[in-house]
């Protein structure tokens, strides 16, 4: 489940920030697809660096 809705909220934050930054910068048409495809990279980066990171407390030195 935690990974399905890492690919919804990065479809939802990266979909708005495309078309926030797209009127921002006055580009006429919205771009969907680069959003889908900028959002499966996120989500799957957020998969890989929350695999990486350790459960666990991490022992004092």
């Amino acid at each position: 489940m935690k990974y399905i809705m890492a690919f919804v909220w990065a479809f939802f934050l990266v979909t708005m920030l495309n078309y926030v930054a797209g009127s921002i910068a006055g580009i006429p048409t919205f771009d969907f697809m680069a959003g889908i495809v900028a959002s499966v990279a996120l989500g799957v980066m957020i998969i890989v660096i929350s695999a990486i990171i350790p459960d666990g407390e991490v022992a004092d030195l």
